[in-house]
């Protein structure tokens, strides 16, 4: 018999008992950051559970972990830690279990509505880094600016490519994204483009939260490398074509890409999608500016992926880089090989050449007002589990 809450979850709830998936939200707009699980449509409050006592295993029992107004305490802990508060968190919420069920008073402290919370940023980022991961993505991209002839670059098929990014422009999802400003490639003899971006772009990707990390000077064994991968969450890379193509000679990306990356505020672990390892599609969907729908844009797979995340992870540590609990490694764009699963508006519309339709509107990049819709997830025997969303919308530039 499939494992039960006591708290009804709908069929389509990407929240089931099965998922738990962790995050960190106020329950009012004066209170402190406190961690959580979601179950069905509500955020379990861990920070009660923990004074209420309720983790008692022999790691957990005593620790402040959940007392944190981040959970870079609790990826420090490792695997066993999380392991543990895995298995008493599905205990405390099964339908047979009555220490939350029939506590009514721990229950109106701990069951917060999901629509009545402010969801913060999960960890604490100190460092972030994009990987280069999709085959199809590479192809495409190279493809476009190189030409068919040889699109991937030799290196690409031996190690994951990847370039360190902005860790303090990292944001939740739901916050406004402001069109860059920066320089594009001169027409003819005329110097640089400055202003706006014409060509700004999302990018469909899916990012691991490192856990304990391993110390400056020892590399993490690609076997090992599992144990230091807390969970995932879905990305937006914003990306500014333009920007980017002009700066990126020779040393890779910068103002085109610093500018903001939107991550989703529940990470789902490893252990929730231990089962479902190659099944974990994804959506990508655009609100037009001024329109109350949105419209499908491109369906995608993690599967897609040439470089797994082991293999990031463990090529990111053998020059002996440290990496440490909180971190982001992004995928980079997922594309998978049918023209609806591509990642980007760069590959959707082939550098602007072809336009996409869109409720009676076209677009060929993203203009202001737009807001772009990432959803996640596995499928499993009669549930989900998923990631939730990850959106933004787009303002206008600033003025300089």
């Amino acid at each position: 018999m499939a494992l039960q809450s006591f708290i009804p979850v709908h069929p389509d709830s990407h929240f089931p008992i099965q998922n738990l998936p962790y995050g960190v939200f106020k329950p009012q707009p004066t209170s402190t950051p406190r961690p959580a699980v979601a179950i069905g449509d509500y955020a379990l409050d861990l920070y009660e559970i923990a004074l209420a006592g309720l983790f008692y295993g022999p790691i957990l029992k005593g620790s402040d972990c959940f007392l944190q107004p981040n959970l870079n305490k609790f990826l420090a802990m490792g695997r066993p830690a999380w392991k543990e508060a895995r298995v008493t968190l599905q205990k405390l919420l099964s339908s047979s279990e009555p220490a939350l069920r029939d506590n009514e008073s721990l229950r109106q402290k701990s069951l917060v509505p999901l629509s009545k919370v402010e969801m913060l940023l999960p960890v604490a980022i100190g460092d972030y880094t994009d990987f280069f991961s999709s085959m199809h993505h590479a192809k495409n991209c190279g493809t476009i600016f190189r030409g068919p002839q040889n699109p991937i670059p030799a290196n690409w098929f031996h190690l994951p490519i990847a370039y360190h990014g902005r860790a303090s422009s990292i944001v939740i999802s739901g916050t406004d994204i402001v069109r860059p400003r920066g320089q594009g490639h001169p027409a003819g003899n005329s110097p640089p483009y400055f202003g706006p971006s014409k060509k700004l772009d999302f990018e469909l990707e899916m990012a691991a939260v490192v856990g304990p990390g391993n110390e400056l000077g020892k590399p993490v064994d690609v076997n090992e490398a599992g144990d230091h991968i807390f969970g995932l969450v879905l990305m937006n890379d914003w990306s500014a074509r333009d920007i980017q193509a002009w700066e990126y000679v020779p040393l890779g990306p910068f103002l085109g890409k610093s500018f903001g990356t939107t991550i989703s505020p529940w990470i789902v672990t490893l252990d929730a999608l231990e089962p479902y390892a190659c099944d974990a599609p994804k959506q990508v969907q655009i609100k037009p500016a001024g329109q109350e729908d949105s419209c499908l844009v491109t369906r995608s797979n993690f599967k897609n992926l040439y470089w797994t995340l082991t293999q990031q992870l463990a090529h990111h540590t053998i020059n002996g880089c440290n990496l440490r609990p909180g971190d982001l490694l992004g995928t980079g764009t997922i594309s998978g090989p049918e023209p609806e699963s591509l990642g980007c508006l760069l590959e959707l519309t082939w550098n602007g050449t072809k336009p996409l339709s869109l409720n009676g509107t076209t677009r060929t990049f993203l203009e202001d007002g737009d807001e772009v819709i990432f959803s996640g997830y596995s499928k499993g025997n009669g549930y989900n589990v998923g990631f939730g969303t990850c959106s933004g919308k787009i303002l206008p530039s600033l003025p300089c």
